[in-house]
Order: structure tokens, then C-alpha cells, then sequence
């Protein structure tokens, strides 16, 4: 356009703007290429639309396409592929501490209900279990009504296939701190570990499972039914554990992490230890915090 406007030679119009003139005679090489790759990044983005261009890439270089983040960004800016972000909740600060990251399988285990609706407008719950060292998801037991005795037959289901943790983290709901889920806890030799009342933020592992399956997968269908339901979120739950990249893994799955038998990048926080070695010496089986 200046060059145009004014008459000015093109390394004169390029010093004027700040441009290399190796940028501005640049064209694309392979643009077929270009266009295929755009619209498998499309498909993608369709399939998983709360996904970001960063674990996009991860999936395009699982295919096979040697690509940069920073291309794929450009594509998925020209595509209009941007993510929508919902609206949060503002918290005022307050001290925050690090938990302690487990070092090894089966050391601790988090779980938590979450709850959503039918079309029809009936609620439903689903318990969620999470081992907090490879961020895999055990079970999601979903039911109109879960109480402590259906969470037990949960955790021996899982103690046929996987055992049982050291540690099992949860909040004070009715279902956890009755009788049901103590007395099995004491005969399976099970720590449990309850959270303070109004701090999810010390079950965080879970928090932060609870947060990814609202926003991938309870808010983007809609169930019709029950056995939907169920049948939805167990393929959800299936491909978190085989296929979603996690970035606190280092963009592999829990299953790839296990079986490389890598390690946390984060240490054990020092504040966690040092807490844990002034801890009131308890004769029960549970701790309260």
C-alpha cells in the first residue's frame, strides 16, 4: 500500500515499517499441505472443542505431522478456533499451601462427588476416584443415589484389580464420614484423610479432575437418560486415562506415564513435611485437619 500510495521502492517501504524483505516476498511452500492440515486441526478442534491449540499439537504429532506449536497457533487463530472461557468465581486470597506429591502408585487416593441433571431436570451424582500420582481416574460410579455402603462396593471393586491405597483424601460429606466407610477403612488398614470443612482447595487433585469433566464432558452433552449418562461419562473416563494429553505429565497420558516409569517433576513440598513431622500422634485410624 505505500509503495502504491507514495511511490517508494520496496526497500524503502520495508525500512519504513520495520519489515524484513525476505518477510514480505515470502510464500507459502507447500500450500496444499497448509490446507490439510488446517482442516484436520478443524475436525480435531471439532471433536474436542475444549481443548487448546497446545494439546491440539500434541494430537497432531501423535498422527504424525511435524509441526510447532506456533504454527498450529497461527492456523488455529486464522480458523476462528479460540476457546471459549466461562466465567469464574472470584476468591479473596488467603496463605495457601502445597500438598505433597505422592511418589509412587496406590500411596494415595482422592475422591469427591460431583453432581449434574437429566434433561428431564432429575439429578444425578457421580463419584469420582483419583490416584494423585499419575492423575489416573479409577472409577465414576454414576447414580441417582450414592450413599456409604455403595461407596465401599466401589472401593472393593477396585481392590480386586489395582489394591488399596495408604491414603484416601475426601471432604466431610455424609457418605464419607458414616460408620460404613470407618469400619471398612479399619479392617483394610486405609488411612482416611479429612479435608477442613470449606477448603477443597487440600483436595485439589480431585478438585482439579472435578473441574476437567464439567468442562469437557458434563457441559458439552446432554443426557436423555440415565444409562446415557453413565455410558458417556465412562468413555470420557476412558479416553482421560488413554488418550487426553496432560501437561502436568508432560503432555502424556496417565497410562504412558506409569509405564515409563517416570517421575513427578515437582518435589514433595518441605512445608508438607514439616507439618506432618508436628502432627498430634492420633490412636484412630483417620486424621482430622
Amino acid at each position: 500500500m505505500i509503495r502504491q500510495a507514495h511511490g517508494l521502492s520496496e526497500r524503502r517501504a520495508c525500512r519504513l515499517v520495520g519489515m524484513a524483505r525476505t518477510s514480505c516476498r515470502y510464500a507459502p511452500q507447500h500450500p496444499e499441505e497448509e490446507e490439510k492440515l488446517q482442516a484436520r486441526l478443524r475436525t480435531l478442534a471439532g471433536e474436542r472443542r475444549r481443548f487448546g491449540y497446545r494439546r491440539l499439537t500434541v494430537l497432531l504429532r501423535r498422527e504424525g505431522w511435524g509441526v510447532n506449536h506456533k504454527r498450529v497457533y497461527r492456523l488455529y487463530r486464522e480458523a476462528g478456533l479460540g476457546v471459549r472461557r466461562r466465567k469464574r468465581k472470584r476468591f479473596g486470597a488467603g496463605e495457601r499451601q502445597a500438598l505433597a506429591i505422592p511418589t509412587r502408585p496406590n500411596q494415595r487416593w482422592s475422591m469427591d462427588f460431583i453432581s449434574d441433571a437429566l434433561s428431564a431436570g432429575r439429578k444425578f451424582r457421580s463419584l469420582n476416584i483419583v490416584d494423585d500420582f499419575n492423575r489416573e481416574c479409577l472409577a465414576v460410579e454414576v447414580d441417582t443415589s450414592i450413599p456409604g455402603t455403595r461407596v465401599v462396593r466401589v472401593l472393593e471393586r477396585l481392590r480386586e484389580w489395582r489394591g488399596l491405597p495408604q491414603i484416601l483424601v475426601m471432604d466431610n460429606g455424609p457418605e464419607f464420614a458414616g460408620q460404613a466407610l470407618d469400619v471398612w477403612a479399619y479392617e483394610q488398614g486405609v488411612r482416611l484423610h479429612f479435608i477442613e470443612p470449606g477448603k477443597p482447595v487440600q483436595n485439589a487433585f480431585i478438585e482439579s479432575f472435578n473441574g476437567k469433566m464439567r468442562d469437557e464432558c458434563l457441559n458439552e452433552h446432554w443426557f436423555t437418560s440415565l444409562g446415557e449418562a453413565q455410558e458417556r461419562i465412562e468413555a470420557w473416563r476412558k479416553d482421560y486415562n488413554e488418550v487426553r494429553p496432560h501437561t502436568a505429565l508432560g503432555n502424556r497420558t496417565p497410562r504412558e506415564f506409569t509405564a515409563c516409569g517416570a517421575a513427578l517433576r515437582s518435589p514433595p513440598s518441605c512445608t508438607a513435611e514439616k507439618n506432618k513431622s508436628k502432627k498430634r500422634p492420633w490412636n484412630s485410624h483417620y486424621d482430622w485437619y
